[in-house]
């Protein structure tokens, strides 16, 4: 191929239509796990996250919830993936040789925000947007009408290998993706470009920016005990009891168990087997789905039916 604008046009074009064909057909499960919030700016400001009204008899004045005074900002990320192709692979026709390396620069695209999003639950112990941990013992809620401020925890305890419950079946999700840019192919191959002249090459990248926080800790409940059906069913019957600041069930339903590998034969033992070791009915079967979606080191086992 004679590299000149007019086929280096087709060829970005035919690159292009590889990645976005493999980011449309990689699984993704980002979506369910977190909301997915529209960004315009460098950062987004997240202080409503500290109110949760509850729907109340109007008598007398409304009751005005108050964003929270702490403000959680989420600053944007820039990320980036380059590949470099060689001008005489484009004149010797060897061009569709880099066709597998656009097909995983799709599906790392596609995948990216559900790595962001899952690496945030093992930061869960250690940092939340409140000045507390996300996973903590001591999340004072109350404060409203008559209720008394109390401490609530979403965290079991434990030093083993952390596991995760989450009800992602609300409009508000226990995470949140910003995206401010999405996953997009550039180029750099015109004959004035540096790396061609110098290096002889044509650059292609994909460019992207967002990132990824915390949503609301009653979603969620994180725990370092052994993943057990007692210890499970004890995480869902603390999450389905937290309350509101004005002391309203919040109607928490858990819909995902998330662990690493090593512990998800026992979460299939758990939420999907229809008995348990000893033969007994499993009577948290299908509490949380028979799905799963991967990434990195976490495996989600999806949503409950």
């Amino acid at each position: 191929m004679t590299p000149n604008a007019e086929n280096l046009s087709s060829l970005f074009t035919s690159y292009n239509a590889t990645l976005n064909k493999a980011k449309t057909a990689a699984p993704s499960f980002y979506k369910k796990l977190s909301m997915v919030v529209p960004s315009t700016t460098r950062e987004n400001q997240y202080g409503w996250l500290g109110a949760m009204p509850n729907l109340r008899e109007w008598v007398g004045d409304r009751i005005i919830h108050q964003l929270s005074i702490e403000g959680f900002v989420l600053r944007n990320k820039e990320f980036e993936a380059t590949v470099a192709v060689r001008r005489t692979d484009v004149e010797d026709d060897q061009y569709g040789v880099y066709g597998p390396m656009f097909e995983k620069m799709g599906r790392d695209a596609a995948q990216h925000p559900h790595e962001l999003v899952l690496a945030l639950l093992r930061d869960g112990f250690t940092i939340c947007y409140d000045n507390q941990y996300f996973f903590d013992t001591d999340h004072p809620v109350g404060g409203q009408g008559e209720a008394p401020i109390v401490s609530v925890n979403n965290s079991g305890g434990g030093s083993g290998t952390p596991w995760y419950l989450l009800d992602c079946s609300q409009p508000l999700k226990p995470l949140v993706f910003q995206e401010r840019l999405p996953y997009k192919l550039t180029s750099l191959d015109c004959e004035q470009d540096e790396g061609v002249f110098s290096r002889g090459e044509y650059l292609y990248g994909v460019r992207a920016r967002g990132n990824a926080g915390f949503g609301l800790w009653q979603l969620a409940f994180g725990s370092k005990q052994t993943l057990s059906g007692n210890n499970y069913a004890a995480a869902r019957a603390a999450m389905m009891a937290f309350k509101s600041d004005s002391g309203k069930v919040l109607n928490i339903t858990p819909t995902h168990l998330v662990v690493p590998p090593s512990l998800e034969e026992g979460a299939r033992q758990i939420v999907v087997a229809d008995r348990d070791a000893g033969g007994a009915a499993n009577v948290c079967h299908d509490s949380a789905g028979n799905d799963r979606a991967r990434d990195g080191d976490l495996k989600a086992i999806a949503e409950a039916p």
